[in-house]
């Protein structure tokens, strides 16, 4: 092994640390991006949930829908 090679092994080896420690720290960047909109009103709250519920309901009856059409 000449002396190029074992340069790019360890150039490679640092290089992948160094990457996915900025990704994950990336990652956790835009995961806690997400966490300071919450409403802190009561009444917003519970629109909120409606909405989510209501976002299920269509999602599953969409995936029924879709089930149907499948079996054509």
């Amino acid at each position: 092994m000449n002396m190029n090679q074992i340069i790019n092994m360890v150039m490679r080896l640092f290089l992948r640390k160094a990457i996915n420690k900025g990704v994950d720290a990336g990652i956790d960047m835009a995961a806690r991006r997400g966490k300071g909109a919450r409403p802190t009103d009561p009444e917003a709250q519970k629109h909120q949930t409606a909405q989510a519920n209501e976002a299920s309901k269509r999602a599953k009856q969409a995936m029924r829908v879709a089930r149907r059409v499948g079996r054509l």
